[in-house]
């Protein structure tokens, strides 16, 4: 078996029985090494040891890009390619003619589509905490746009300024606003925000296959619980556990259609199938297929569907005129979300580069705040995470070293 973090382990041989208790011994002493190389790794952050981190991660830096810089260099031809198609669109995008409307165009679409992609991506690494771009990008994104559907009567709002502003048409031809309607609106978004969160279910898949086929036993947690699963699958285990036992069984026996009902429904023990499949060596395309359909398709128009019911006309004044009903707080908390609903109402009927609308409210106030401190910490995770695989490559070294004495 190969090395695992930084233990040193002896090549395995079959034990007697007076061989046993020494085994014993040395399977603890490994367990025990293991845990204290895991637990100096994730000693290493940057409000800990700013300078160890910040060293470390300097040198994980160079050599990753030094790695990645071999794996272009041995894949020439399809950087070669990429380099020649890259410069033909640069140069129909900088000569003149009837073509650069068509030019930018596709530029447009596709630097909307990499961003909602991105966010996606984004979103199942979870920003470094957990936290889904969704509700801080999309959800509020197909908000907006409700909201000023309903009000404007239309969804053909100008562009320029949409989407990075809304404002409503100067000609309103008061078509009919239907759910259909403002979801085929924001269609594009949350489609490519889903294939962003299937693309981001690919690291779990991969690292669990290759550890399958090279025999490794890498250093996850993720991994080393689906292990532990798996050795006690068949003894009492709390509702957690059988939770992930059960969306592991559904995706080995079910196959394509198993992975297709985990990712279309909200399953925060999604992590898991991604392991699964790569653990039980499930095709590439099976597994990627049914992610991408689930959550491209199936889940993302469910959760439109919910956003835009919850933030319809009619929806959102009832749950205003509720709050007013709280006891002793209730007025005071609907004045802020009247106020909040007034201002977005004004800006929606002003002209781009109007300066007249309302100023920031604490609500917007409060979410750019989350938002940049959710950012910050996501590049805080790298620094800590790339330090961290310095540490183990340093102590996978050190292994090696002990080995050849």
């Amino acid at each position: 078996m190969a090395a695992n973090g930084a233990e040193c382990e002896q090549p395995q041989k079959r034990l007697g029985p007076k061989d046993k208790q020494n085994g014993s011994s040395t399977d603890s002493s490994l367990r025990e090494r293991k845990q204290l190389d895991k637990e100096e790794r994730l000693s290493l952050v940057l409000w800990k040891r700013p300078v160890t981190t910040l060293q470390y991660f300097c040198i994980e830096t160079l050599i990753t890009l030094k790695e990645w810089t071999w794996k272009l260099w041995q894949r020439r031809g399809v950087v070669f390619l990429t380099v020649v198609l890259f410069s033909l669109f640069s140069m129909a995008y900088s000569i003149e003619g009837a073509h650069q409307e068509y030019v930018q165009y596709l530029e447009k679409k596709f630097l909307w589509c990499a961003y909602w992609v991105g966010l996606g991506i984004l979103s199942s690494v979870g920003l470094g905490t957990g936290l889904h771009t969704f509700l801080l990008y999309l959800g509020p994104h197909i908000a907006s746009v409700t909201l000023a559907a309903y009000e404007c009567g239309s969804v053909n709002f100008p562009e320029p300024p949409y989407p990075a502003q809304i404002v409503c048409p100067e000609e309103v031809l008061q078509e009919s606003i239907s759910l259909w309607t403002i979801m085929s609106k924001v269609r594009l978004e949350a489609c490519m925000w889903g294939a962003g969160t299937a693309i981001g279910e690919l690291p779990p898949y991969f690292m669990a296959r290759a550890a399958r086929l090279s025999g490794a036993d890498p250093d996850d947690e993720d991994y080393e619980e689906f292990e532990e699963m798996l050795e006690q699958a068949q003894s009492a285990q709390d509702f957690a556990t059988r939770a992930k036992l059960a969306v592991q069984n559904m995706v080995q026996k079910v196959g394509f259609f198993g992975i297709l009902a985990c990712a279309s429904i909200p399953n925060p023990l999604f992590d898991l199938a991604g392991i699964t499949c790569g653990h039980f060596l499930i095709p590439f395309w099976t597994f990627f297929g049914a992610t991408l359909i689930g959550k491209a398709i199936i889940k993302m128009h469910i959760q439109k569907l919910f956003v835009i019911i919850t933030f319809s006309k009619h929806i959102v004044e009832q749950m205003v005129s509720l709050i007013g009903i709280i006891p002793g707080i209730g007025a005071s908390l609907q004045k802020p979300f009247r106020e909040y609903l007034e201002a977005q109402r004004t800006k929606l009927h002003n002209p781009a580069g109007d300066g007249a609308a309302a100023g920031e409210s604490w609500l917007s106030w409060v979410f750019e705040k989350v938002v940049l401190v959710m950012v910050c910490y996501f590049i805080l995770s790298i620094i800590n995470s790339m330090a961290q695989s310095y540490a183990k490559r340093l102590q996978q070294k050190k292994c090696s070293e002990e080995k050849t004495k």
